[in-house]
């Protein structure tokens, strides 16, 4: 009996330890030197280098709140795009709270009343780190950007345009701006001047 058990229990221990060499080890060293090799970029996190130092990701936003930046979508991640807190708030549209937020956001905005506000510009995305806002809502914060750095509204409404990415393949998605980037764009715009702090 002994000895079924040792023959019944010999394969199964040498097939473990092999599919755990091919897919714990051999397929991901496998795919990620591949990815390495075609997409180094998109591998190593979508990282984005000025003056040789890492100031953001183009895939996680990061909070900017001075006048003289173009602002992010609200977050519900931790205390603000905090990546090891990524999540929505999931209040639904029925919630108070939800409302409060958003009616408490829209007020500070200090538009007219009647104004027409880019639903991005008030509610948080699902993930709470969106690094990207409509070109609306960057549109709507030219006039304090300008003002701020004291630039033509033209030439920062142009830089908004210029921005500006189109849906995937043309028509998967929405048109939308990524804020670090645009940010970046703005500062070296403005080179030689002062830079508001974020």
């Amino acid at each position: 009996m002994f000895n079924d058990i040792s023959s019944a229990l010999r394969p199964a221990l040498v097939l473990t330890l092999l599919f755990a060499l091919l897919l714990g080890l051999a397929y991901p060293l496998a795919l990620t030197g591949l990815a390495q090799a075609i997409f180094p970029d998109a591998a190593n996190g979508s990282l984005i280098e000025r003056g040789g130092h890492v100031v953001g990701s183009r895939l996680i936003g990061q909070p900017f709140s001075a006048p003289g930046y173009f602002h992010p979508r609200p977050s519900a991640a931790g205390a603000g795009y905090d990546a090891m807190a990524s999540s929505g708030s999931n209040l639904g549209p029925a919630s108070k709270a939800l409302a409060d937020r958003v009616g408490k956001d829209v007020a500070a905005l200090g538009l007219p009343s009647g104004s027409r506000v880019p639903a991005d510009m008030v509610t948080t995305s699902a993930s709470g780190l969106d690094p990207h806002i409509s070109p609306d809502t960057a549109l709507m914060q030219v006039g304090r950007v300008a003002g701020a750095r004291g630039m033509a509204r033209e030439r920062i409404a142009a830089l908004v345009r210029e921005n500006t990415s189109g849906p995937l393949l043309g028509f998967l998605g929405e048109p939308r701006v990524n804020v670090l980037e645009l940010n970046l764009a703005l500062d070296k715009l403005a080179q030689g001047s002062a830079r508001p702090t974020r």
